[in-house]
């Protein structure tokens, strides 16, 4: 399985303009998704974009679930208006469900954002609140087929 974004470059630098409106620039607009070569067997895909950064403790930007595995494409700025039907936009670590851009403090350095892809044997009963990534992890370890991932680096100089 492939994860792909027409949004940022795997290790390149996210544009301003999927950061928070608080970052000057930021339009909290979700980046572009493309999944390719889902396996065979995946019944679903969830998405999930992490703050790597020490201080940012894997702050959960954004994280889908109950994406049919033939929902491989997602245009960017669809969080919350235009994502494939049936797939559920959990609260973020902000509190708010959908995407919630890049907001790292001021002069806290590059940080290194992790936008994974899972294909899922079968669709994880999360609810609809708030989960950790680890939460989330402990959810979906016995139903993971494939993950891809890419990072992308922001700061708020």
């Amino acid at each position: 399985m492939r994860l792909t974004s027409n949004s940022f470059n795997d290790g390149g630098s996210i544009p301003a303009k999927h950061a928070m409106k608080a970052i000057p620039g930021g339009a909290n607009v979700s980046p572009h998704i493309k999944i390719s070569d889902v396996p065979p067997g995946s019944v679903s895909l969830a998405i999930i974009f992490v703050d790597r950064h020490p201080m940012a403790r894997n702050w959960v930007h954004w994280l889908v679930t109950g994406l049919a595995a033939k929902d491989t494409e997602i245009a960017e700025g669809s969080s919350m208006n235009r994502m494939p039907t049936g797939c559920l936009e959990l609260a973020n670590t902000f509190g708010f469900s959908g995407y919630g851009g890049p907001q790292p403090p001021r002069g806290s350095g590059v940080h290194r954002y992790e936008l994974a892809a899972y294909a899922l044997s079968a669709n994880p009963d999360t609810g609809r609140g708030e989960l950790s990534e680890k939460a989330f992890l402990a959810l979906i370890e016995n139903k993971v087929l494939a993950k891809s991932a890419i990072t992308g680096g922001f700061e708020n100089s």
